[in-house]
């Protein structure tokens, strides 16, 4: 007989299982647990996991989210509330007796855990395998008559997000929920995000004699305040739902020697777009203007970092889509653009998309997803598996 899936317990066992360096072990226990519930998944060529139930040809639905998590691994813990501001997790609040993977359960095990508090600590708690088990759990429960839902989860959604892009090109659905700590609200929206440079090119000459050189780093200055005009002279409008995009200097570096005057200085940014402005059309619009601004005899680039790997572009789903209305009246939760740059950038360019999920980026005390304080209300996660699943059942 198929062991019934367990909400609880493949999330303990996911955030005990480290995916911050290498995601192999997390992704053989999804793949473990999608043969046990008689699920049949497939590891595409960049290794990230599908599996699709019903054979229908009407709606197609997917679910995406990833399984890989940003460091350090951060053991798993069972609270009754969550980490204070200064509290990190190490494992200490954990009171249960140890849990049987998902492959080792059987019908009749009734373990109980000692300290059954409602709030799970631990790297991955919130981001994202809370809303995996949810999405999970909807995947193996949902009856899709006559049309079909698709669990396609990525591999490095934290770094280069190959992944993702892949699997927007491969999965090919009428509707996408990408699953991300949301607090239950359905998103919407979000701002992409792209990191680039701006090299100054001078001439290099001895600091005895400055004259005779071009300084790139005393050119930085004037480029430095022409970043911070951009916006206001070239950049796209405010975005009704996202507002306005957020340009950031964030590292500079120059020079080779102390009695040198520099020939290069180059600045790397961080850019935060709202649509419709796209990282391609960025940089040769930040590079024209900011060369208005330069000294005379020195020139300037602009380039992406990583010009081979994707960058999430913004995105705005419409709030009235069938997808949208129907989850959020499910979840209960508001409609509102999501706070992060995410995968769900690849995907909407394909279909309407929302990001949703139980666990939140931050709180009242802080940060929560990617902090040492990480976590996520287990109650949380099988309402988000709820809602997924009465969605999907109504769109289907």
């Amino acid at each position: 007989m198929t062991p019934e899936f367990d909400l609880d317990s493949f999330h303990r066992a996911a955030v005990e299982t480290p995916s911050h360096e290498n995601v192999g072990a997390m992704r053989e226990l999804l793949v473990e647990t999608l043969t046990e519930a008689g699920v049949d998944p497939a590891v595409d060529e960049l290794g990230n996991v599908v599996a699709t139930r019903g054979e229908g040809a009407r709606t197609h639905l997917a679910f995406n989210t990833h399984i890989d998590t940003v460091p350090p691994h951060l053991p798993y813990e069972r609270r009754t509330e969550p980490p204070g501001p200064d509290e990190a997790v190490d494992g200490s609040g954990d009171e249960w007796d140890e849990a049987p993977r998902p492959s080792e359960q059987s019908s009749g095990d009734q373990r109980e855990p000692r300290n059954a508090g409602d709030v799970v600590c631990g790297r991955g708690a919130c981001d994202a395998k809370g809303p995996l088990a949810a999405l999970l759990e909807a995947f193996l429960t949902v009856a899709p008559g006559d049309g079909r839902v698709t669990l396609a989860v990525s591999i490095d959604e934290e770094t280069t997000q190959t992944g993702g892009a892949h699997l927007a090109e491969t999965v090919d659905a009428d509707g996408f929920i990408v699953g991300e700590p949301t607090g239950l609200d359905v998103c919407t929206a979000a701002r992409g995000q792209f990191e680039g440079t701006v090299t100054i090119h001078g001439e290099s000459a001895h600091a005895a004699d400055p004259g005779s050189g071009r300084n790139a780093i005393r050119a930085a200055a004037p480029v430095l305040q022409a970043m911070e005009s951009y916006d206001e002279q070239r950049g796209p409008d405010d975005h009704d739902v996202l507002g306005r995009p957020i340009l950031t200097a964030s590292m500079i570096e120059g020079g080779e020697a102390t009695n040198q005057v520099p020939a290069e200085c180059t600045i790397t940014f961080d850019r935060r777009s709202v649509p419709p402005e796209t990282s391609d059309q960025f940089c040769s619009d930040l590079a024209d203007h900011l060369g208005q601004w330069l000294p005379d005899g020195m020139a300037l680039s602009v380039a992406l970092i990583r010009p081979d790997t994707p960058f999430p572009e913004a995105f705005a789903t419409d709030e009235t889509e069938p997808l949208v209305r129907t989850l959020s009246e499910a979840s209960g939760g508001d409609i509102r653009p999501f706070g992060a740059a995410t995968e769900a950038s690849y995907f909407a360019q394909r279909a309407p998309t929302v990001v949703f999920g139980p666990g939140e980026l931050s709180d009242d005390a802080g940060a929560v997803a990617h902090s040492n304080r990480e976590y996520v209300r287990l109650s949380e996660v099988r309402t988000a598996a709820r809602a997924v699943r009465e969605t999907v059942e109504r769109l289907l």
